[in-house]
């Protein structure tokens, strides 16, 4: 059993020590409004109806009030406004937007925040890193314990397909609503939680149906900037009830620009391609003939990384369209002792943003002292060896290709011919030390040649 000592992110103001949190609470409301039994009867918050869409490249959809009041955008009037005004209500923790940011000056263009509010001096907690997959615990905390002010609006499709927002709807707990709620502790403007399904008590753990939910949340976006990511158990997730994280930031991440190679195509239309030139291996997913094809392929992907226990991260881009996926190993390492002492005095617990090149730094001295070395040195130690990636790679194509083949969608020939051309012309050198023989070699195992 691996476990590290470390201090969890707080993301809501009622999060509590494990210790504190059964004392005082025997029914009869609890005095916070929250989203539990004792105070949802008569609970009300908007809810906002999004239309399902046939095709990955949506147009941005707008939001249409009832009473015939005046249609504004889903981000910018409906979250980011409901974001502001708790920040109005000083509900955050810190104010985030003083946060210092800067550009690292190099190729790949990292990002570096000073966010001094997330670092916490409180009794460290042990958070157990070699189960990707572990039970849902109802006495630690979870999400139906946040106050109700934190909790932003239901987010579901609507009944007719058609867009709607009502300002207040009852709450129905046999429905199990799915929220968007602020986190506390921002890393960003506009950092919010999609918390699918918050009355079912769900794992941290993806399934096909609130993968795609994430997805459609970032096509009702419609804005680039606007992006989810979501952290495994053992990636540095730090509550185990299930969640996406989302904020908007005006600029290009560095993975969003980082080159790639294209392996295949399935026959849903969905480019699967290989990161390259960047310090953590990962596998890139975008296009498809719809949505749910694109969502499925991933989710499939995420399955299997949870079902081998394997530490993963995604990112979800350019409004939906466009996905990165990256198994990952950091808290395994860290647990063993294999992390230098340089890294580890950081503080730094590289998931999915850092990952994607946004690099929260919770010591001046390291914001001061940021270069393109030091952000790659600490990527590096997330992935995996181009050994053990080839192995994960691998048993990721098995998997999409065994589930589509069950639901009988697929013929001899699932994945179209690999494609050896790199999708960006700088360091075509790089190609050699990645797998340009395994469009081949994965053809072979499926049987498909």
């Amino acid at each position: 059993m691996l476990r590290i000592k470390r201090v969890p992110t707080v993301v809501s103001n009622y999060q509590k020590e494990e210790a504190e949190e059964g004392a005082g609470r025997h029914g009869g409301g609890c005095g916070r409004n929250c989203l539990r039994n004792c105070c949802l009867p008569g609970a009300k918050l908007p809810l906002y109806g999004f239309k399902r869409l046939n095709k990955v490249d949506n147009e941005k959809v707008g939001l249409n009030y009832v009473n015939n009041e005046p249609s504004v955008p889903f981000l910018d009037s409906l979250l980011l406004g409901e974001w502001e005004d708790r920040m109005q209500r000083g509900l955050f923790r810190y104010d985030v937007t003083a946060c210092e940011t800067k550009v690292i000056p190099g190729k790949y263009g990292f990002l570096a925040q000073l966010n001094e509010g997330r670092h916490l001096k409180k009794r460290p907690t042990e958070f157990r890193v070699d189960k990707v997959l572990q039970p849902f615990d109802e006495a630690k905390f979870n999400f139906t314990k946040v106050g109700l002010e934190e909790v932003l609006f239901q987010f579901e499709p609507s009944e007719d397909d058609e867009i709607q927002f009502l300002p207040s709807a009852p709450i129905d707990p046999e429905k199990s609503p799915t929220v968007v709620a602020i986190n506390v502790s921002p890393i960003e403007y506009g950092h919010v939680l999609l918390i699918p399904r918050v009355l079912e008590h769900l794992p941290q753990r993806i399934d096909r149906d609130n993968f795609l939910l994430a997805l459609y949340m970032a096509a009702e976006a419609g804005n680039p900037y606007f992006r989810l990511g979501y952290n495994s158990l053992g990636a540095f997730a730090t509550i185990n009830h299930l969640h996406f994280q989302a904020y908007y930031l005006a600029m290009p991440f560095p993975i969003e620009k980082a080159p790639s190679k294209k392996i295949t195509t399935t026959k849903g239309g969905v480019q699967i391609s290989e990161i390259l030139n960047y310090p953590v291996r990962g596998l890139a997913f975008e296009d498809g003939n719809t949505l749910e094809e694109l969502s499925n392929v991933v989710s499939d992907s995420c399955i299997c990384l949870q079902e081998t226990n394997i530490p993963y991260n995604v990112l979800i881009s350019d409004s939906g369209k466009r996905i990165f996926l990256f198994p990952q190993c950091y808290a395994e390492k860290q647990a063993l002792g294999e992390v230098s002492s340089e890294l580890l005095d950081t503080q730094v617990n590289p998931a999915v943003w850092e990952i994607s090149g946004h690099m929260v730094l919770k010591r001046k001295k390291d914001y001061e002292e940021a270069s393109e070395e030091n952000a790659w040195r600490l990527l590096a130690e997330v992935s995996l060896s181009e050994e053990r990636f080839q192995e994960v790679k691998a048993l990721i194509f098995a998997a999409i290709a065994s589930s589509i083949e069950e639901k009988n969608c697929v013929k001899p020939g699932f994945l179209e011919k690999p494609d050896a051309t790199p999708q960006s012309l700088e360091d075509v050198d790089a190609l050699n030390k990645g797998s340009a023989s395994y469009g081949v070699c994965l053809a072979s195992m499926l049987g498909f040649c």
